[in-house]
């Protein structure tokens, strides 16, 4: 299906993602219910590979078995690794015995000591190689290490690369040019937003010659090639599964779009099908969030899609540079002691050699995600490492506005690299620091996640120029711009939302740093994920490898007292003197959609004079009777009525853009013409090409919580209908309801599923591989 802008594709109309891949026991109960769906045209409605009875068994106690299988033919390939290994090292001490036979023999208290050395120098050299450095992308090959190749090509200058990558990053700590010298601040320019990478025509007719003889329709034509390439024609005549790499289609349509250009010569276990399905199963994961999944999830996800052998297809997979397999807990070697080498000496194993080891956990993921994560992982442990330790900040700690504000300014001069948690009263903190560091003529630059969070932290530091977009601050429209070695030029960053920041965006981010600097990550860690893969801030928050601050400073007010409440998992009931929080009950969705309009454009604005243009609706899905869908087409009715003459638009309406996935930036229309349709976005003028109106505006009255996570308001009105339970959790109760600054109102009708949730629902795991990246990095400055 189609995702909507600003909507995680694969969640089904429902706010909260879904586990990419269900257990066994789950199949199916997950699976998205498609309402626009840009293949159902004509693939959809072909028929499938498998029959339908195999497609929707259940994998039984024999893929348990088969699953079982693969971990253990895995094991076992490391273990005959391991038993090579030590044959080598047998013919080689064989080898030796043999040259020394001439020599005198030794006696068993000298062939005692001896050995003992032997064993003492392995030891060592064990250790020490623990202790060096690890190189990232080390354990890369195929696919990942041409990749590692090219980036790194692309940051030594030796190739041009994307904006983001055009500046080498130094490998040696660049001398910093003096801080009157830098570059002043930019004028952001206003620009058009971005067109999608234009296809020739050529291309396209190709391609749409190939969609007609498989009964796909015509319209995924300029998705395709833009998927895909130049050469989409001609790729999906060959294996027509690389249309799953187009969005929103299914493996049921690839299935019969495979079969109608291929006939009797395809089936379920195709090797272009089996590769194809793990692809999108971790391209689906990857929505959801996960930078990786277990090997048993993907297995699980290939026989419920009639794979018969579903271990061979994933090792086919990893084998064709699909994916890349990655292997958890296990794989160290525990360090011997001498007292532990004597042990084993006298009664041939250590005491503890039969002792059950950690579980070796299986991972599947695919490149991209894999180098973010190694580069992201080793460009954090390069701040740590080059930082200057010896700052000498305690001044300006003495002048702290607060205990927590000082606190945070005394920990960030002695370290490269900081974690600072805390609502939304401790971004006072953060702006105390920029202040600080400014103060002792440092580049100290904030970078918020949108264009409302920039305007909070210039009004916390009073100096607009402080303040930047974390878009902006990397494309160079706002912010110092780059020095002459490319790097930021930047002595300290502080980077706000922090949970926000999905690993692919946090690795580009480190990587313009340049060595020496500072970066403070600073959020909420209660509040809703990045929309992208990754949990950034969470694993370096659980990898302790840098110094914490957590900010004592509580949120104020009945609004910041019930939030934080809910942070810890308790809906508590609180004195609202002023109706700063009115709850709303409803009956069905119809009566939650006219009082949330009644809200909206009555109530609200009578009772505590802010206009119906600072009110902000957040609602769970985008679909279902009180969806942004239908609450949008209320408000506009209400408030903004039109006939939508701009492709849907009319000027004055609220509207979210979309520029890119994950990112939600709301706006107002001003006028359409040739060019495309003219948004006002906080400020700055945005034009949005007629061909991408459809694909990335929608209206903005009523978002979902995902879209409004980084942002507040004066007020806002958070709707519960009733059909809303199931995608409740305790994050998205304390994301939705922190929205609002003065007022919040709860159109609740989900009776006690809304404490349920709170209490009992916590935040959705995502499998990522950066906390333990992390944890492997020497890392001298780690909390203990």
């Amino acid at each position: 299906m189609t995702a909507l802008p600003g909507e995680t594709p694969g969640t089904g109309g429902t706010d909260t993602p879904q586990d990419a891949v269900s257990p066994p026991d789950e199949a199916g109960a997950q699976e998205p219910t498609a309402d626009a769906d840009p293949a159902s045209d004509g693939a959809g409605a072909a028929e499938v590979v498998a029959p339908a009875s195999t497609e929707a068994a259940e994998p039984d106690a024999g893929a348990e078995a088969e699953a079982a299988s693969t971990e253990g033919a895995t094991e076992a390939e490391g273990a005959s690794s391991d038993a090579e290994g030590a044959s080598a090292d047998s013919d080689t001490e064989g080898a030796g015995t043999g040259a020394a036979s001439s020599e005198p023999e030794l006696s068993e208290a000298q062939a005692e000591l001896a050995a003992q050395r032997e064993l003492r120098e392995r030891i060592e050299q064990r250790k020490a190689a623990k202790a060096a450095p690890i190189a990232a992308g080390a354990g890369l090959s195929g696919t990942a290490a041409d990749l590692l190749a090219a980036v790194r090509a692309v940051e030594s200058g030796e190739k041009t690369g994307s904006a983001f990558f055009a500046s080498p990053a130094p490998a040696q700590a660049p001398q910093r040019p003096d801080p009157a010298a830098a570059q002043p601040p930019r004028t952001p320019t206003p620009q058009a937003a971005p067109a999608p990478q234009s296809a020739s025509p050529e291309a396209l007719d190709a391609v749409r010659a190939v969609l007609v003889e498989g009964g796909a329709p015509e319209a995924l034509a300029r998705p395709a090639v833009g998927a895909l390439g130049e050469q989409a024609g001609e790729l999906l005549r060959t294996d027509p599964w690389q249309l799953l790499a187009v969005p929103g289609v299914r493996p049921e349509q690839a299935d019969g779009f495979a079969r109608a250009l291929l006939g009797a010569d395809c089936g379920p276990d195709d090797g272009r099908r089996t590769a194809a399905l793990v692809g999108w199963v971790l391209e689906r994961a990857a929505l959801q969030g996960h930078t990786a999944l277990d090997a048993g999830d993907v297995r699980a996800a290939l026989a419920e899609r009639a794979v018969s052998d579903p271990d061979a297809a994933v090792l086919e997979a990893v084998e064709e540079g699909v994916a890349l397999l990655f292997q958890e807990g296990g794989d160290e070697e525990p360090e011997e002691t001498e007292a532990d080498a004597a042990e084993t000496d006298e009664g041939g194993l250590a005491p503890d050699a039969d002792a059950p080891g950690e579980p070796v956990r299986i991972l599947l993921g695919l490149d991209r995600y894999a180098l973010a994560e190694e580069s992201l992982a080793d460009g954090l442990a390069r701040l740590v490492n080059t930082c200057e330790k010896a700052a000498d900040w305690a001044e300006a700690a003495a002048a702290a506005p607060s205990p927590s504000a000082a606190e945070l300014i005394r920990t960030t001069a002695a370290a490269g690299l900081v974690a600072h948690s805390g609502g939304e009263a401790a971004r006072a903190e953060p702006a105390a620091l920029i202040a600080a560091a400014r103060g002792l003529g440092l580049r100290a630059f904030g970078a918020a996640h949108s264009e409302d969070g920039r305007r909070r932290l210039s009004a916390a530091t009073g100096d607009p120029d402080t303040a930047v977009t974390l878009a902006g601050l990397l494309s160079g429209a706002q912010g110092p711009g780059r020095d002459e070695d490319g790097a930021l030029a930047l002595d300290l960053l502080v980077v706000l939302d922090a949970p926000q920041l999905d690993v692919e965006g946090a690795a580009v981010l480190v990587e313009a740093l340049a060595d020496g600097a500072r970066l403070v990550l600073s959020g909420d860690p209660g509040v809703l994920g990045s929309a992208g893969a990754g949990r950034v801030f969470a694993d370096v928050l659980a990898a302790r490898t840098c110094p914490q601050v957590v900010s004592r400073t509580p949120d104020p007010g009945p609004i910041g007292e019930l939030v934080s409440g809910i942070g810890i998992g308790e809906l508590n009931q609180v004195d609202a003197p002023g109706k700063e929080v009115v709850i709303v009950p409803v009956r069905d969705a119809g009566e939650a959609v006219h009082r949330t309009v009644q809200l909206v454009a009555d109530s609200v604005p009578r009772a505590f004079s802010i206009p119906a243009d600072e009110t902000q609706v957040i609602t769970v899905g985008h679909g279902g009777a009180a969806g942004t869908r239908v609450l949008n087409d209320a408000l506009k009715q209400r408030l903004n009525p039109g006939p939508g003459r701009f492709g849907g638009f009319d000027p004055g309406d609220r509207v979210v853009h979309v520029p890119a996935p994950g990112r939600a930036v709301p706006g107002v229309v001003r006028s359409a013409d040739a060019e495309g349709l003219h948004l006002d976005c906080g400020g700055v003028p945005v034009v949005v090409p007629q061909e991408r109106v459809e694909s990335s505006v929608r209206h903005g009255w009523a978002v979902s919580a995902h879209q409004a996570a980084g942002m507040r308001w004066p007020a806002a009105v958070v709707v519960l209908p009733g059909d809303a339970a199931q995608g409740l959790s305790r994050p998205w109760v304390y994301t939705a309801f922190g929205r609002g600054e003065r007022h919040l109102s709860v159109v609740h009708g989900v009776d006690q599923a809304l404490p349920h949730a709170v209490a009992q629902v916590p935040a959705q795991e995502r499998t990522t591989r950066l906390r333990p990246l992390l944890e492997a990095l020497p890392t001298p400055d780690a909390a203990s």
